[in-house]
Formats: structure tokens, C-alpha cells, sequence
């Protein structure tokens, strides 16, 4: 009895296979939709070649992008499958095709290598991902912003070196981190942008001696732009995966002071901030212990993100041009930092809508050194200069311990400081990110949708 033979190389010694493979049957499976999103535009195109004798017809591109709609909803329902002998999802996918239509299913990849298939089903999968992450950061920006919004003008020391420092508020605590969480949207979009352009049709990296038309695979895909140098787009594969994997470093670099933050000023010492119950863990030994576990993990995943950012840029230093098999672990670097990230965020989000803010914990914690620098400025604007305010100042501290924190923080009224924060610019730059994300992310799966008919 024949064997069926498979279309990838089944002579490979086994565990040489399976090295090379690694978890990609794994991986993937994330993969389904835009690899059948990259082959139905790919065949479209194809049907579309002005050649004598065309490679696939219209009618057979229809019956093959039909095919490829039923793929993604096995997909959808969890039923796709990737073997051992596919190796990776273009093989899974393609043999799918031909299992069910034949000869027809053997000519979707002419023209194409794996390698400019995988280029555009990881640039669709960022895309994708890079737009969900946008809108889980606004989410948890905005839960800061109303927090903020909430606590109002509460007192708080504001803190250089971890000491005493200014009056400021819980107000600009929690906008300040909402802020500086919001622009880490910049990053991702730059992120964005770059993985925003197609190299379908670079084939191998030195393109095909067919006519092919990349501008119509560019429209049919929704990319922004085509990636021009043939050569240049199978290079491009990793660089693209790094780019974002830095984005979301500094996203959990920012994310994980938030979260320190939070553990100091929860502390019984401080005491500014009580932490939902439910989100604190306990001990086996100690049982008045509620610990912020999560917190400190959101620290230790920063660090495992970084490392996965210095993961990627090593591997690409010193590779050669062209296609090499490294990069196949981008794969998991950068899947990997988009799981941890976009986790955390929704985390975070929930953290800090339970966290509880004590008004009267927070202005017993002000000490006369706090109201030196505004005590000082006030000595300016009645005349003197600054240098003798700040040495009057110094050296008569006792005179600072009638200060009232509230009466501190209400005279601090320019753009933002304490009463200076307008919730409004916030709500300006959330409500035009958020529908920049809705409406891209609304056409990229009605591109994806609508190639499958």
C-alpha cells in the first residue's frame, strides 16, 4: 500500500525535523487567518496576471478563496489543525486547499516562497495585535485619568529620590501615569507603521520571472505601502518583529513604575493607597499577610519583555542578507512580548479601578520640609530675591509647621500642576486614538472578510 506523500520533504532525519520546526505547529495556529488572508489576495492576483495561459482563473480563484473562508472558521471554531509533516501553517493551509480541490490547491503558491508568506501573515498578525494592545493601553490610561479625575485635589508629598520633596495631589499622580502611559502609544505606532507594508511577491527575496502586480496584493491586503526592494523585503522580516518588541519594552518600563508605585504607596508605612482585596494574595504562614504579588510581577514581566527586546536584536547583529533560518525564533520573541504586555495592561486595569485612595493618610504624611520650595516662592513673589528666600527658608524650617497642605496645593494653578490639570485634553486625545484604532482595525478585518468570497 502507498504511503500519501506530503508536500513538504519527508526524507529529513526525524530530529533534524523536528529542531527545524520547532513550535511552529504551535505558533501558528495564531497565524490561520492571515495566511488565508495572504493566499486569497495572492490568488486574486494571480487570476489577474495577463499571461497567455493563465495560472488560475477566476472562476478557480473564487472556488479557492471560498476555501480559504472555511479554513478560518475551522480556524475560528479551534478545529484548525498544523502536522508534524506540514511543518507550519502555509503547508497546513495548502495542503487543506488541495485535499479539497486538487490540482487547483498545488498552484496557490506560485510565485510565493514561505518566506514572503510568512513576512505578510506576521505584518497582518501585528497589525491585528499592535491595534488591540492601542486600545488596552487607552483602556488603562483612561481608568488613571479617571481616577485621577475622582481623587480630585487630594494632598500628596510629591517625592525626588523617594524623599519628601513638593505638594502635589493624587491628581497628578494618577494623570501622570496616565499620561505617560498614552504616549507609549507613539511607540506602537511607529510599530504599526512599519509593519504596515507589503512583501508579498519578493518571493524568495530576488522576486519571480512572472508579472506579477505587488500593488494589487498592497490594495487587496490593506497595506499602506508596498516594501519595494525585493531583497529589502525578505530582509526586513525580523527588524519589523524587533521594532515592536522595543515598543513594548518601553511600554513595560513604564507600566512597571506604575506598578512600584502602587506596592510603595499601599504599604502600611504610607498607607496612601489600599489595594483591592481580591488582587492581593496571602501566606501560608502568615495569615494577616495580603501581598501585591501581581504588582511585583508586572516588574519582573518589564524585565522578561526587555530581555525578549535583547533576544531579538541579538539574533538579527550579525546575520548575513537574505534569508537565513534564525529568524523563525522572532516568531516566538515577539508573540511572546505581545501575550505578556497586552496582559498586563488589562492587569493594571483592573488594579487600579479597585484601588482605594485615603485623603486623611495622605495629608498626615506632609512634613515642614514638603512646603519649603512653595514657602520660598511666595517670599519671591512678595519681593525677595531667590537665592536669599531659599537660604531664609533653609535655615528656619521650624517656621514651615503651620502649613496647610490643601491651602498648598490650591495655590498651584498653571497648566498642569495641581489644580491645573485639564481632564479635557485627555479626553480629546483618547476619543481620536480610540477611533483611529476602531476604524483601521474595522477595515482590516473587513479587507480579511470580504478577500474570502
Amino acid at each position: 500500500m502507498k504511503t500519501k506523500k506530503t508536500i513538504t520533504d519527508n526524507t529529513v532525519d526525524p530530529d533534524i525535523l523536528a529542531y527545524t520546526v520547532g513550535d511552529d505547529p504551535v505558533l501558528d495556529l495564531a497565524l490561520a487567518r492571515w495566511d488565508a488572508m495572504g493566499t486569497a489576495a495572492h490568488v486574486t492576483m494571480l487570476s489577474e496576471m495577463k499571461l497567455k495561459k493563465p495560472v488560475v482563473t477566476k472562476a478557480e480563484a473564487k472556488k479557492v478563496r471560498q476555501a480559504l473562508g472555511a479554513i478560518v472558521k475551522l480556524a475560528e471554531e479551534g478545529k484548525f489543525e498544523i502536522r508534524v509533516d506540514d511543518q507550519d501553517v502555509h503547508m497546513a493551509v495548502e495542503r487543506m486547499l488541495t485535499e479539497e480541490l486538487g490540482d487547483l490547491g498545488k498552484k496557490i503558491h506560485t510565485g510565493r516562497s514561505r518566506n514572503d508568506q510568512v513576512a505578510v501573515d506576521v505584518r497582518l498578525h501585528m497589525k491585528d495585535e499592535i491595534l488591540r494592545a492601542e486600545s488596552e493601553t487607552l483602556a488603562l490610561a483612561g481608568t488613571l485619568f479617571k481616577l485621577g479625575k475622582d481623587s480630585g485635589a487630594i494632598p500628596l508629598v510629591g517625592r525626588t529620590h523617594l524623599q519628601p520633596a513638593m505638594p502635589s495631589t493624587v491628581e497628578m499622580w494618577a494623570t501622570g501615569h496616565g499620561e505617560m502611559i498614552l504616549d507609549q502609544i507613539e511607540n506602537l505606532e511607529a510599530a504599526y507603521r512599519l509593519a504596515d507594508a507589503n512583501p508579498l511577491g519578493s518571493a524568495a527575496g530576488y522576486g519571480v520571472p512572472l508579472p506579477l502586480d505587488r500593488a494589487r496584493t498592497t490594495e487587496l491586503l490593506g497595506f499602506s505601502r508596498t516594501i519595494h526592494n525585493c531583497f529589502g523585503a525578505s530582509m526586513a522580516r525580523g527588524e519589523c518583529e524587533a521594532a515592536l518588541l522595543s515598543a513594548l519594552a518601553q511600554l513595560m518600563a513604564v507600566l512597571s513604575r506604575l506598578a512600584e508605585d502602587m506596592i510603595l504607596f499601599s504599604m502600611p508605612e504610607f498607607a496612601y493607597f489600599k489595594l483591592p482585596r481580591e488582587y492581593c494574595t496571602g501566606s501560608s504562614i502568615m495569615p494577616q499577610k495580603f501581598n501585591p504579588d501581581v504588582l511585583e510581577l508586572v516588574r519582573s514581566k518589564a524585565a522578561q519583555v526587555l530581555g525578549l527586546q535583547t533576544a531579538s536584536l541579538s539574533l538579527l547583529h550579525a546575520m548575513p542578507g537574505g534569508y537565513n533560518r534564525d529568524l523563525q525564533d522572532c516568531k516566538w520573541l515577539y508573540m511572546k512580548g505581545l501575550d505578556i504586555t497586552r496582559t498586563t495592561l488589562r492587569i493594571l486595569a483592573k488594579v487600579a479601578a479597585g484601588l482605594k485612595v485615603d485623603a486623611e493618610k495622605c495629608r498626615a504624611a506632609f512634613t515642614p520640609g514638603v512646603f519649603a520650595t512653595d514657602v520660598a516662592l511666595r517670599k519671591v513673589a512678595a519681593g525677595t530675591p531667590w537665592r536669599d528666600a531659599y537660604h531664609d527658608v533653609r535655615d528656619n524650617l521650624g517656621q514651615l509647621e503651620n502649613e496647610d497642605p490643601d491651602a498648598a496645593v490650591a495655590l498651584k494653578r498653571h497648566e498642569g500642576t495641581c489644580l491645573g490639570i485639564d481632564h479635557m485634553v485627555y479626553a480629546r486625545r483618547c476619543k481620536q486614538l480610540l477611533k483611529s484604532v476602531n476604524d483601521r482595525h474595522a477595515v482590516l478585518l473587513r479587507k480579511c472578510g470580504s478577500l474570502m468570497k
